[in-house]
């Protein structure tokens, strides 16, 4: 086999990242087998040339050109910074079947709805089914138009004819030039179409929403450099068994990336959720084993969640199972690990399943604390209290550590009607309708717990429980 010559130039066709000599993996991406040759290129001189605009001082440029405007979907501001600016390019992304599509087209009705075209254009769908799904959503307006493309060159003629101040180009992956020899959905491709649809909102001011399918493990499709190259990145999360969808920013040049909208999927459209948290709670009559409620926050929004375990004896010989679903499974791990150690319970010959109500995940480690409690709650087969809420992290050490924004979480478990709060030690906060109750280890809480019982009384199990074969 003949080695590649040490004098060519390799390209990573992934990110565009360039190197020497031939490697297996992309120093850049970390992507397996991308590298490939793309031949030596002359070094020449560069030469001064000619500018688009003549550079200014800064304090004669007008802000108000790069301010955002609402778009009308509060939750979609929230995560955008205010809104869409004029020339940015938005990437949104997200699992087939999510609502990319559904949300896009109220976001082009509100938009047409303030007295600007918008257009929609579509590699994807017919322009007929486009319409069936906007009567039904309610979002036909005059001043929102259609178009089926696939090629690069008509969609640059339909922003020509129709002067829109929204684009929306759905998706990047089937839309292709013929300038590149490279199949529709390619990384060359969808590089080359990325560029010039980012070229054309920055020089026309439009602002620009592009839709990008995702791979079996959830990243983006197509190159990284993409992500590089827009103005904000977008992910569209959800279960199609479930109506919750979220969008989460990852990249935005225009506010915080760590922002979250909440939205409800409805037949008759999405809808934007100001008050989300109802959702991540169940409604029953009585207390039951293994749950227990912690508050995370999402950017800046506190979210009550209630976290659920189920400890069962294993009925097979083997290694028991564990099952997580929407919490850090290694996180779940150390925690059993952590009650085995310093709270004397035993999960060594059970199954222990472990998951969040409603879809949201809850991995922050301020989750930690209730993560522990409802397993100890699944373990004893002892219910919390029902007003009860637990906030932050174990260490391995048992210890239970400072969380941020604990003032901020306690204030929406209060306005949610919880009375009692266990929280690390050090970090009490007055904050009206809600007790707190400080503990400095994992020992600590659960002896809190077993106090709440004797005192406020189970009718079930007045008191906590050893599991069977604990110590």
């Amino acid at each position: 086999m003949t080695k590649p010559s040490r004098a060519a130039a390799y390209r990573c066709t992934e990110c565009g990242a360039t190197s020497l000599r031939w490697v297996g993996r992309c120093p850049e991406c970390q992507a397996w087998g991308t590298v490939a040759e793309a031949g030596a290129a002359p070094v020449k001189a560069v030469k001064p040339g000619p500018v688009q605009r003549p550079a200014r001082p800064i304090g004669e440029l007008d802000p108000d050109d790069a301010r955002a405007r609402p778009t009308g979907v509060g939750e979609l501001d929230r995560v955008l910074g205010g809104g869409l600016v004029p020339g940015s390019v938005v990437l949104l992304a997200g699992e087939p079947g999510v609502g990319k599509s559904t949300l896009l087209l109220d976001v082009a009705h509100r938009f047409a709805g303030g007295g600007q075209r918008a257009l929609i254009v579509t590699g994807e769908e017919s322009p007929a089914q486009v319409r069936l799904r906007a009567e039904r959503t309610g979002a036909v307006h005059e001043l929102l138009y259609l178009a089926a493309e696939n090629d690069l060159g008509a969609v640059l003629t339909h922003v020509d004819d129709v002067e829109p101040g929204l684009l929306v180009v759905d998706s990047i992956q089937t839309i292709s030039t013929e300038a590149v020899d490279s199949a529709t959905g390619g990384v060359p491709q969808i590089r080359a179409v990325a560029a010039a649809l980012i070229a054309l909102a920055k020089d026309r001011g439009i602002a620009t929403v592009i839709v990008g399918h995702v791979t079996k493990d959830g990243a983006i499709a197509g190159p990284r450099v993409l992500e590089h190259l827009v103005d904000v990145v977008l992910h569209f999360e959800g279960d199609r068994h479930s109506s919750l969808r979220l969008i989460r920013a990852t990249k935005n040049r225009y506010g915080a990336a760590d922002e979250i909208g909440c939205f409800e999927m409805r037949e008759d459209g999405i809808t934007g959720l100001a008050d989300p948290s109802g959702l991540f709670l169940s409604e029953r009559a009585a207390a039951v084993a293994g749950t227990c409620v912690t508050v995370t926050v999402e950017g800046k929004r506190p979210l009550v969640t209630e976290v659920q375990a189920l400890v069962a004896r294993a009925t097979s010989g083997g290694t028991p199972r564990r099952s997580v679903t929407d919490l850090d499974s290694g996180r779940v791990a150390m925690l059993l690990a952590v009650l085995a150690r310093h709270g004397g319970i035993a999960f060594g010959d059970h199954e222990v399943y472990a998951a969040t109500v409603g879809g949201l995940q809850a991995t922050e480690p301020a989750a930690d604390l209730a993560v522990a409690l409802a397993l100890a709650s699944a373990g004893r087969d002892s219910p919390l209290p029902p007003t009860l809420c637990a906030i932050g992290e174990v260490s391995l050490s048992g210890d239970v550590r400072r969380v941020s924004g604990v003032e901020r979480r306690l204030a929406e478990a209060a306005r949610l009607g919880f009375s009692l709060a266990l929280v690390p030690s050090g970090q009490s906060a007055a904050v009206s309708g809600i007790k707190t109750l400080p503990v400095a280890t994992l020992v600590d809480a659960l002896s809190q717990v077993a106090s709440l019982h004797n005192r406020l009384g189970d009718p079930r199990r007045p008191v906590l429980r050893t599991i069977p074969g604990g110590r």
